[in-house]
């Protein structure tokens, strides 16, 4: 669908991961289960901190808001990618589109400061352990929270207010499967110079924020870690934070191929990265931390056996 001098159309289309009818269902079945599977592996780890009170230490708050952040950012848009794999239209309001950006970007980036600030803890711990439940405190975690939700929605407001300014009058096909900013810039038939530059600098700031954060916490990590004379310690000190950089390893790796490429330069591989960074890391999240953490395992087991009594 192409118009002319329109500069707030009233809806886009959503062309998604495949045009194909017959791809529809297939994908319909995948994403659900994604969703089904993500749901529920983030509300048992969260069940399963929130009842064990052995689990109630600065690590699992985080753990616990990481899951709760997954959550919340899978069902900005999987339940609107489900809705169009069975509808012809496929269509999504001005407003529904932008608000969706919105929480995309917000939701994606306090993942990122999440994943900051429980690499701060595992620095702490580790680094100056003696010290760690004076620094840790729950006022400091409470805290830390509060950075990592308030930095990321002040900065998606300002993407998205910057995206609003532009005019769309060439075509209101979205070549993805949701409002993704970079998708939605390259409909613009105005300049989107100040968005780019934006990107590049403030967005890329706040986004590289947690991840120097992350960077720097693990160097001094390995700095204490390689002076443990044992490797038995050393085997220790590491395999408390095996599961963070796994899941900082996907995360991190995933969002850097899709969006440090031009704007000119996006392809549908850029989609199916998108998928790595917004969903199946949400939904291998709860695997990767219950089956490399032996403390969360009986938790977990605990709030089974307490399902199962009832």
């Amino acid at each position: 669908m192409r118009w002319d001098n329109i500069s707030s159309p009233s809806e886009f289309i959503l062309l998604g991961l495949s045009s194909r009818p017959e791809d529809q269902k297939p994908l319909f079945v995948l994403f659900v289960t994604i969703y089904l599977v993500t749901l529920m592996g983030n509300l048992i780890i969260i069940l399963a901190i929130y009842s064990d009170i052995h689990l109630q230490t600065p690590m699992y708050f985080f753990l616990k808001s990481l899951s709760f952040v997954d959550i919340c950012y899978t069902t900005v848009i999987i339940p609107k990618m489900l809705i169009n794999f069975l509808s012809e239209a496929k269509t999504i309001l001005y407003s529904e589109c932008m608000t969706q950006t919105y929480f995309c970007l917000s939701f994606g980036n306090v993942d990122s400061y999440v994943l900051g600030a429980m690499a701060i803890d595992r620095y702490v711990a580790i680094c100056k352990p003696f010290h760690y439940i004076t620094i840790m405190s729950y006022k400091c975690c409470v805290l830390l929270l509060i950075i990592s939700l308030t930095i990321p929605f002040l900065h998606s407001l300002l993407h998205v207010h910057l995206l609003n300014q532009l005019t769309f009058c060439a075509s209101n096909i979205i070549h993805h499967f949701f409002c993704e900013l970079k998708a939605m810039l390259k409909l613009s038939c105005s300049s989107t110079y100040v968005n780019e530059i934006v990107i590049k600098t403030e967005g890329l700031s706040v986004v590289m924020a947690p991840f120097m954060c992350i960077i720097i916490s693990y160097l001094r990590i390995l700095t204490t870690v390689l002076k443990i004379p044992s490797t038995a310690g050393k085997y220790k000190a590491f395999s408390t934070c095996g599961s963070h950089l796994t899941v900082v390893s996907l995360f991190y790796g995933s969002i850097s191929y899709v969006y440090l490429q031009p704007l000119n330069s996006y392809t549908v591989k850029d989609r199916i990265a998108t998928v790595i960074y917004t969903m199946l890391t949400s939904m291998l999240n709860p695997f990767i931390y219950s089956l490399r953490n032996k403390d969360l395992k009986q938790g977990l087991g605990k709030l089974i056996g307490r399902i199962k009594s009832q």
